[in-house]
């Protein structure tokens, strides 16, 4: 039977409160476990500090709690809708934990593994609410110290989870865990923030303020618009170096064609002199708002520079590319995007013009009045009816085609086609698709043999290939929060038969079929087992006994014997394995297989007949027979007992008789 070590914490009863459930996330200074409030009967996630973060030698442990308990009472203090909320702290083993909000969905770390990078929308819905929940945070005088894309959580739309992330929930954890960590460290100085989003003024004097978060949202903002971070390096010093002898890149020099405000808004955050970035997170929120408003502007063509209220007016930006924002109205009220104060709307008066000229009309009247007039007249008539018919005819039928068939042609091929016809051609959000491999044309619009303007665009939508991915490891996890995980993944979730595992408490995912890491497509059936915790019977130690009393051993508790022998020069029947091994749990009925010894393998007794009795007592003693010599030793051996060839037990005495 495969097992796999559990968490020791797994099923455990924390304050007599608390009942670790399962594991979701092991960081650098401590493991969240989902758990179950007995009191209020709700679920939710515990932060436990690692031992190794604990402070040595136990002497200083007390003001190291201290330190954490405080800290934890300002977070539960912080009250915010896109804050994970702190309901409780205590200790547990010695190791300070915290009781908080759990939060269904995914880290900002895991939605960037999957997609990469994000469109600026949705990397600025994400970034405005990271932002609201530091403004709090600040406003309160708490600095985080530690924003990366792990500590920002991505929540489940109440709708189901859109791809859209514009209308996700976003809320910020580890308020101030950094800090009473850091604060217990024997030089109190010692680094903690993750290097790749640490500010410079950390590096260089291992101080923080509003302004540090401030530049590490920059950077995680960065990270979004491009899918990567602005420096990398062999050792995480030289990492944290980079940040403080160079200027971050603009977003737009790694993928072309970003708004010249996103570029203008990671450079404000992101400026080396703590005091030219924004004062605090507010700030910055303020500023995030501009640009967003500024590209959902329909018709925008430039992106706004930002800058300060003290600045003086500021050049018009270069025309790019328009991006179009989802505006606050748009967003669902439970998405919580901050808001920016409505746009006053720039109304333009009308100009104006005279029209009661009597005399130009008395004028008109008269040229018209003759025959020739009403020959002009006719004309004009004929005239502006041609015009009005070409007209109708060109924008009706005249300026269309139809669209060529580019579905189930490969990218380069319906390229190819496109152009001899004329087209253009844009490509729209890829999809999965069973049949098609990767980049053949899925879709298209228009459709093919729809009409489209002779010239225009058709936008293409190309196969990522079949969908496959590893099935997740969730042995271990309580089963509610594995099924979570595997229909979040679009799996279809069937519960096995339970069982009994000596390791595992009652409750817990103790497999699956198939196993974990195979890889599966959305829709695969997932066979879930479940621990029914310890069996209720111990298989006894029977290694060494006679097979006769493991029998009966096994037959008083309701245990099934299945033997099988084998040659050994251990004793005959005496037992030599068995599995289960001895102290495994099993119930009732279950088979215990056995191995028994056949005793050692029979040799064969040579003849000694007419052999004088001192050669051959010598000869049976070197083959290992123990020799009897009757009546005259120094005769002749007239007979033996066992006969010759007789296939008998090493070690077995032989009789001979001499005369």
């Amino acid at each position: 039977m495969d097992t796999q070590v559990a968490d020791t914490l797994l099923g455990s009863l924390i304050d007599g409160r608390y009942r670790i459930r399962g594991r979701v996330a092991r960081g650098g200074m401590a493991t969240v476990y989902t758990a179950t409030d007995e009191r209020l009967e709700r679920t939710v996630a515990v932060k436990i500090i690692h031992p190794t973060q604990a402070p040595e030698p136990p002497s200083r442990l007390a003001g190291f709690v201290t330190r954490f308990t405080d800290e934890a009472k300002t977070i539960a203090r912080l009250t915010h809708p896109n804050v994970v909320a702190v309901y409780d702290q205590g200790t547990h083993g010695g190791l300070p934990y915290l009781v908080m909000e759990y939060v269904r969905g995914r880290t900002l770390r895991d939605v960037l593994a999957e997609r990469r990078r994000l469109n600026p929308d949705e990397a600025l819905a994400i970034t405005e609410q990271m932002l609201s929940a530091l403004a709090a945070a600040h406003r309160a005088g708490l600095v985080h110290r530690d924003v990366k894309p792990e500590n920002v959580l991505v929540a489940e739309a109440p709708t189901g989870g859109p791809a859209n992330l514009v209308d996700s929930v976003v809320k910020v954890a580890d308020f101030g865990l950094a800090r009473a960590v850091e604060a217990s460290e024997e030089n109190g100085n010692q680094l903690m923030a993750t290097v790749a989003y640490v500010a410079p003024e950390l590096v260089t004097e291992g101080r923080a303020d509003a302004r540090t978060d401030v530049y590490s949202a920059g950077i995680v903002l960065f990270e979004m618009l491009t899918g990567r971070v602005p420096y990398d390096g062999d050792r995480p010093v030289d990492v944290a170096w980079q940040h403080v002898d160079k200027d971050v890149p603009a977003p737009s020099t790694l993928v072309p064609g970003l708004p010249r405000g996103l570029d203008d808004l990671v450079a404000r955050a992101t400026r080396r002199d703590p005091g030219a970035r924004p004062a605090d997170a507010g700030a910055l929120l303020a500023e995030a708002q501009v640009v967003r408003e500024d590209l959902g502007k329909p018709d925008n063509t430039h992106t706004a520079v930002l800058r300060r209220v003290t600045d003086g007016p500021q050049p018009v930006a270069e025309p790019t590319m328009v991006v179009a924002a989802v505006q606050p109205a748009q967003r669902p009220s439970w998405a919580r995007l901050p808001e920016t104060p409505a746009a006053q709307p720039h109304r333009r008066r009308a100009a104006s013009t005279p029209t009661d000229d009597a005399g130009g009309l008395a004028a008109l009247r008269g040229r018209l009045g003759g025959g020739q007039g009403r020959l002009g007249i006719a004309a004009v008539v004929v005239v502006f009816g041609l015009v009005a018919a070409l007209a109708g005819w060109w924008f009706g039928v005249g300026r269309y085609t139809v669209a060529p068939e580019l579905v189930s042609l490969s990218k380069t091929e319906a390229e190819a086609q496109a152009a001899r016809a004329g087209f253009n051609i844009d490509y729209g959000e890829p999809r999965y698709d069973e049949k098609a491999p990767r980049d053949r044309v899925v879709g298209q619009s228009p459709a093919s043999a729809a009409r489209i303007v002779k010239g225009g665009t058709i936008t293409l939508v190309l196969s990522l290939g079949p969908e496959r991915f590893p099935l997740p490891d969730v042995v271990g996890k309580d089963y509610e929060l594995a099924v979570g995980d595997l229909k979040n993944l679009k799996l279809a979730v069937v519960k096995g038969p339970a069982r009994y595992d000596d390791n595992l408490p009652k409750g817990v995912v103790v497999g699956t079929s198939p196993k974990a890491g195979t890889q599966v497509k959305p829709g695969t059936r997932v066979t879930v087992v479940v621990s029914r915790g310890r069996a209720p019977i111990s298989v006894p130690q029977l290694v060494g006994r006679n097979v006769n009393e493991a029998r009966a051993a096994l037959g008083q508790l309701g245990l099934v014997p299945v033997e099988t022998y084998k040659d050994s020069d251990k004793p005959k029947d005496e037992i030599l394995g068995q599995s289960p091994a001895d102290g495994a749990g099993v119930e009732k009925g279950a088979q215990v297989k056995l191995e028994v010894s056949k005793g050692p393998a029979a040799v064969v007794v040579p003849r000694v007949v007419d052999l004088p009795c001192p050669q051959a007592q010598q000869q049976l003693q070197a083959q290992g027979f123990p020799v009897n010599v009757q009546f005259n030793p120094n005769g002749i051996v007239r007979f033996q007992n066992p006969g010759e060839n007789a296939q008998v037990p090493p070690g077995t005495q032989v009789t001979i008789g001499c005369l």
